[in-house]
């Protein structure tokens, strides 16, 4: 994962302020956040009849969205600084799809900043290498433009990343892969255990699979719709979305992304904080990459594909460039983010497969 990359030294000596204090030290903005989030959507399960389906339905895809959100903020070292309690936090599939160790590994990886959007390198990315594209049959090209549009985004592309997800479950099995099959044996074990309180509440699993869960996962494709995008300056690459509240508080303001992949340690409590406070600094170093809401993508790419599609590659003099992203880091060396010319990633994209839904571009 990237190291915390800082404005100048006036904005770490804050940020260590601002660490030191009651707040960030309590965590306890997000231990409500768990309490809240896990306490909804049981209760929500629970009086789904007095409260009526409608409104549980509504109540459960928020639910269920903004605690993939809360899985974001586990894997990266919220509440407490144990990764493996954290994990026990965001194990249980209240989402469905995903293991957690799925989305932790992948995402992870994601954070090397330097390979943001690279096909095979970033997991998490929609691009795909020049040769692969030229590869595709006019229907897949098609279904790949369909899906980057703003609806295509929000009810395609979970199909597409299930079916990924699903046939990676497979391969764990077909070829053996101890530490994969452990995973899903428990992810596997801890869904039967949140179906049977389904049944229990008499809420149909069925049901929420197709009128929760997926439309959840549709949600999280609102904010990671173009949420990083291939230029040749890797500071550049990830957007400010000055979004509304509701999208902040159900993003836990991941919205403000690029500042989020420069001080991934931060917490979402204290990410608007840290870009208001040098707003405009933020604004130009990622090149101007700046939307005024999520409203400007459902307008100009309703039914209009953004270009994800062949990655342009990076060129070869950019890899000599002074490295923004290591200044921080002590005979940190610059990374090379070409992709290889005539490079085909069929095979390697399938072995380091993008698991999206949570991120992704």
């Amino acid at each position: 994962m990237s190291k915390a990359v800082y404005l100048h030294q006036q904005q770490r000596e804050l940020i260590r302020q601002w660490s030191r204090g009651w707040l960030w030290r309590s965590e306890l903005p997000t231990w409500g956040l768990i309490v809240i989030i896990y306490g909804g959507w049981f209760a929500t399960l629970a009086y789904w009849k007095t409260l009526g389906l409608v409104p549980a339905t509504v109540l459960l895809i928020w639910f269920t969205a903004w605690y993939m959100s809360l899985q974001h903020e586990l894997i990266h070292g919220h509440p407490t600084r144990h990764p493996r309690f954290n994990q026990l936090l965001g194990l249980m599939p209240l989402a469905i799809w995903y293991p957690y160790g799925l989305y932790r590994d992948s995402h992870l990886a994601h954070h090397n900043n330097h390979h943001l959007t690279v096909p095979v390198d970033d997991p998490e990315s929609y691009y795909v290498t020049a040769a692969s594209w030229r590869a595709f049959a006019p229907w897949q090209q098609k279904l790949i433009h369909l899906r980057n549009t703003f609806v295509g985004r929000m009810l395609l592309a979970p199909l597409l990343d299930i079916g990924a997800m699903l046939k990676g479950a497979l391969m764990a099995f077909q070829y053996r892969q101890p530490k994969a099959m452990a995973m899903w044996l428990v992810h596997g074990l801890l869904l039967s255990v949140i179906f049977a309180w389904m049944v229990h509440c008499d809420f149909s699993p069925l049901y929420f699979v197709l009128a929760v869960s997926y439309p959840a996962l549709g949600m999280t494709k609102v904010r990671s719709f173009f949420e990083h995008r291939a230029v040749d300056n890797p500071l550049a690459r990830s957007v400010i979305n000055d979004a509304a509240l509701p999208w902040r508080l159900l993003f836990l303001n991941l919205n403000y992304h690029s500042v989020h992949h420069d001080l991934p340690g931060v917490p979402w409590y204290g990410l608007r904080n840290v870009y208001l406070y040098e707003r405009d600094h933020y604004q130009q170093r990622n090149g101007g990459f700046v939307v005024p809401g999520y409203g400007q993508w459902l307008r100009q790419f309703f039914v209009k594909p953004v270009n994800v599609n062949a990655h342009p590659g990076f060129p070869q003099e950019n890899n000599n460039a002074p490295d923004a992203f290591t200044a921080d880091v002590p005979g940190a060396k610059p990374r090379d983010t070409r992709i290889a010319p005539g490079h085909s990633a069929t095979v390697s994209e399938t072995k380091h497969r993008r698991q999206a839904g949570f991120s992704g571009i």
